[in-house]
């Protein structure tokens, strides 16, 4: 685990208010014909933990090394706390990169992997040895200043990145999927340890992932891209309950998304006449209109499983159960085409039905939204 931080550094919740750290206005990247990025405006605020999060493809990663300066831009401006980068070379922008391969030197030892930047920065000898085991203290690699990174774990491996990325005290902190090379109950402990340490020591962070659940763990703002553009930038709170369409709902999430048509349309709620012949009321996303076609969300947790129809609800037959033990999933087929995934918490207390049953899938008020087709 990572040390308890012991500095005067302000802790992100204390950081600069007033301006960005990053700025992106206008950004377009192409490579040949096919735009990577395109149009893209994006500010990260001072000390905040902002992930990109989108398939592989979306243009996260390219945006991510425009910033580092590891790829030109080839419209648009990069701005780091009000300074112009463009001409500025990787050295000289005041980022730190952790990568997703670790890029560690294999010959060198911890240590000077970790004190490596501050070499090249012509730092005094003495300071370099304080900065690196102070580094290598805040990431619970205390003492291992002479080992080979051959000697470590992957997590281990990793956690040496991470202090080399921090001991240069950058202003901009980039991490390219760091954790998609460890295993599951690695990458759920380091992703805690990661947004702690950034916490405490206030560094505006860009983080680069396709795994919803890192994003919505660590983030304090999200920006779902698809296509070199940004679909949705908000909270994870905003982003998971109030989705701006159906390939935000899609991607973020387990999500049920039904095709329907809207009847009649309210204030803030709309019916919708569903594909599967079911008339729901479903909370409304932007602007829509009768006879406008929607998909009509249904996040797993907010269904719940009945013997038999009832209003509100969706008829079907019992397909698939998968018990994980706190939590069972029940697949009901509705029709051909769709599919329903219910989720049951605690499904030691309840009787799960079995394969092939007739069930029905009450959808509480307030559960449905309705988003506007994805075109």
């Amino acid at each position: 685990m990572i040390a308890q931080l012991r500095t005067t550094e302000e802790p992100a919740t204390q950081a600069r208010t007033g301006g960005s750290a990053v700025t992106l206005r206008g950004i377009r990247k192409e490579f040949g014909s096919a735009a990577a990025v395109e149009d893209l405006d994006l500010d990260v605020h001072p000390g905040e933990f902002l992930t990109l999060l989108g398939p592989s493809g979306c243009g996260k990663t390219t945006t991510l090394n425009m910033v580092a300066g590891f790829l030109t831009p080839d419209a648009g401006r990069i701005l780091l706390d009000g300074q112009d980068v463009h001409q500025l070379p990787p050295d000289r922008r005041d980022t730190a990169m952790v990568f997703q391969q670790y890029a560690l030197f294999p010959h060198m030892t911890i240590g000077q992997n970790v004190g490596y930047g501050l070499r090249m920065r012509k730092c005094p000898k003495s300071e370099i040895r304080e900065r690196v085991a102070d580094a290598l203290d805040r990431v619970g690699l205390a003492g291992k200043e002479d080992r080979l990174s051959s000697q470590l774990s992957g997590g281990q491996q990793q956690r040496v990145a991470l202090a080399r990325a921090i001991v240069v005290r950058p202003k901009v902190l980039l991490f390219d999927e760091p954790l998609s090379n460890l295993d599951l109950k690695l990458r759920e402990q380091l992703r805690l340890e990661i947004k702690h340490l950034q916490r405490e020591l206030g560094i505006t962070s860009i983080f680069v992932t396709h795994d919803q659940t890192e994003a919505l763990v660590m983030s304090d703002r999200i920006a779902v891209m698809r296509a070199g553009r940004i679909e949705q930038l908000d909270t994870p709170e905003t982003i998971y309950r109030e989705p701006a369409n159906a390939f935000v709902a899609g991607f973020v999430g387990q999500s049920n998304l039904i095709p329907g048509v809207c009847t009649d349309v309210g204030s803030d709620e709309c019916t919708v006449r569903l594909s599967t012949g079911t008339t729901v009321l479903a909370r409304q996303s932007g602007t829509l209109a009768a006879g406008d076609a929607v998909r009509v969300l249904l996040r797993p947790e907010a269904l719940r499983l009945a013997a038999a129809a009832a209003e509100q609800s969706i008829a079907g037959r019992v397909v698939d159960v998968v018990n994980e033990g706190s939590l069972a999933t029940v697949v009901l087929e509705i029709t051909e085409s769709v599919r329903l995934r219910v989720s049951v918490p605690d499904p030691g207390t309840h009787s799960l039905p079995s394969l092939g049953d007739e069930a029905a899938v009450l959808i509480p008020l307030g559960a449905a939204r309705a988003l506007p087709a994805d075109q």
